[in-house]
């Protein structure tokens, strides 16, 4: 019996290698040296069908001497089911194979490569990943990146300056994080570059003299707090839409069917603003009760205005910047003290 397996599956790889032949020689010359390149995947996928049919060949044949084990078939009819069945193995082959050079074919064609093909025992190809790789456009003018940025955070007003701050200066501080569009501005020149998103800013102020903010009415003030406290910070979270100006040089690169613009590695500044909506305020609150440690995590709207605008800019050279923003609207709503939070930080672009 194992001859038998052994002399059918021979027959079989024989017949693969004939069609894999036959197949390579129907590419055209002056395209296989590319192909060689790029069908790596291809030739193992090949080797899989192949080795697939292998194995469903020899479960063929085991079912096919069961059954003449068992006298339910006789060994005329075990002969020609075996001839069958490596038939019909080394037709999957042929046709898979057919499949697969045909999908080479196309994307060469079409100018595109493949990163993922599924193939199941069905002789059926399942694209699940195939062309990420688009063909590359002529002019790219839009590009997106990840934004982020931290620092300082602290607020100006008329009773309250930076020098005089009723908030701690180290311990006041912001994080942006969003994702920005960029598209050039003019058709033939990179100077300017028009910058959009959306992002999360997280405003965070620390209170000086173990105070905390307290809401009366329409009125939030900072109260001192009845026990010694290990942490007071307050703060709000706004979703806005940030839109700058991007002004700069940038190096240009261009190819047979493609040119591109780069600030790599570019000295860029950002002159614009944001405008959004406020969408959480929280006080945390840490301190000890006789030798108990006590954390209050308070939320509330505590007056604060709702729809928030500013303005910002940025100073970079690659993909660090730094990078100040200013609250046009005050804090807190009438009748309460107009504070409006400046930030100054740094941020990185990640394009």
């Amino acid at each position: 019996m194992k001859t038998i397996i052994v002399s059918l599956s021979l027959i079989l790889f024989s017949f693969a290698m004939q069609e894999i032949q036959a197949q390579n020689d129907s590419i055209p010359t002056n395209k296989k040296d590319s192909l060689i390149i790029k069908s790596e995947f291809f030739e193992k996928q090949q080797q899989k069908i192949i080795d697939e049919e292998k194995t469903l060949l020899k479960l063929d044949l085991e079912g096919i001497a069961y059954r003449l084990d068992k006298n339910i078939i006789t060994s005329d009819q075990a002969n020609i089911l075996k001839e069958n069945a490596a038939k019909k193995r080394a037709l999957n082959i042929e046709n898979r194979i057919a499949i697969l050079n045909n999908q080479l074919a196309l994307d060469e064609r079409n100018g595109e490569h493949v990163d993922y093909l599924a193939i199941f025992d069905n002789g059926k190809i399942i694209d699940l990943n195939m062309n990420t790789d688009k063909p590359r456009s002529y002019d790219k003018r839009t590009t997106s990146d990840l934004v982020l940025a931290a620092g300082f955070n602290n607020v100006i007003s008329d009773e309250n300056s930076l020098d005089n701050s009723d908030f701690k200066i180290g311990g006041s501080r912001f994080f942006e994080i969003g994702w920005a569009w960029k598209t050039r501005v003019f058709q033939n020149t990179n100077w300017m570059r028009l910058k959009y998103g959306v992002s999360f800013q997280f405003n965070g102020l620390k209170p000086t003299d173990n105070r905390y903010f307290v809401e009366n009415g329409d009125l939030t003030q900072l109260e001192e707090f009845e026990y010694d406290l290990d942490k007071s910070k307050f703060r709000t979270d706004n979703l806005v839409f940030p839109l700058h100006f991007e002004f700069g040089p940038s190096k240009k690169t261009e190819g047979a069917d493609y040119f591109r613009y780069s600030t790599k590695s570019q000295f860029k500044i950002g002159v614009g603003g944001y405008a959004g909506f406020n969408i959480g305020d929280r006080q945390k609150l840490k301190y000890k009760v006789e030798g108990d440690k006590k954390k209050d995590k308070l939320k509330g709207d505590y007056n604060t205005n709702e729809f928030v605008y500013g303005l910002s800019s940025y100073v970079s050279l690659g993909g660090t910047a730094l990078y100040v923003k200013y609250d046009l609207n005050p804090l807190f709503k009438d009748p309460n003290i107009e504070m409006r939070n400046i930030s100054f930080g740094l941020r990185f672009d990640i394009d």
